[in-house]
């Protein structure tokens, strides 16, 4: 599928991801002292923690789940989004959402971020990058703003168990039967406050 795309474009480095990775996940305050709990998280919880990360891209689809097997009780959370004019375009992640977009930072290298410093940024923002470091291995690194301030950062080291993103693993805390991708649930975390106590 990479045929298909310039060397260190978006749908390049998506072909390179597709797959199945184990990422081990570990949290930090902004000064590098590692963090045992993630409070301000949209999904708080004890740190260090184990993900897959079933990711799968024909070209055109994006779909990712992310299922957490150790560190934390099993949580899943999927995402999706489409390829529009080189550029990823994620769905809506949930109410007041801005729009969240993947872009290249050159060969193997994608930043997930929002189009726009809107407000709901302010709300809440966790920009990614992604870095393949080489074959099956990467490092997903975020910096988490509350309220527009710098809250913690966060690394994601993985590697890549298989190369095909479209069956469970064995130990997948699911079970290996079924299908991998739930729909994308939504998150509040973007929510106008007024919303949150009135809605």
């Amino acid at each position: 599928m990479s045929q298909h795309f310039s060397t260190g474009s978006v749908g390049h480095t998506l072909t390179l991801m597709s797959g199945v990775w184990h990422d081990h996940v570990e949290i930090f305050d902004l000064a590098g002292s590692p963090l045992a709990w993630d409070e301000q998280s949209g999904t708080p919880g004890a740190a260090p923690f184990d993900n897959l990360v079933y990711v799968e891209f024909d070209g055109s689809t994006y779909r990712q789940t992310n299922v957490t097997f150790r560190g934390r009780p099993p949580h899943v959370r999927s995402f999706a989004g489409t390829l529009r004019d080189g550029v990823l375009v994620f769905d809506r992640l949930g109410p007041d959402a801005p729009e969240h977009i993947g872009v290249s930072g050159g060969y193997g290298v994608l930043f997930y971020i929002p189009r726009a410093v809107d407000e709901a940024w302010q709300r809440y923002s966790e920009p990614d990058c992604i870095r393949l470091l080489g074959p099956g291995q990467r490092i997903r690194t975020t910096i988490l703003y509350r309220g527009g301030v710098a809250a913690r950062t966060l690394a994601a080291n993985g590697y890549k168990i298989t190369p095909m993103g479209d069956r469970r693993v064995p130990w997948d805390p699911r079970g290996p039967d079924g299908p991998v991708h739930p729909a994308p649930g939504e998150t509040t975390v973007f929510k106008k406050e007024e919303e949150r106590h009135h809605g």
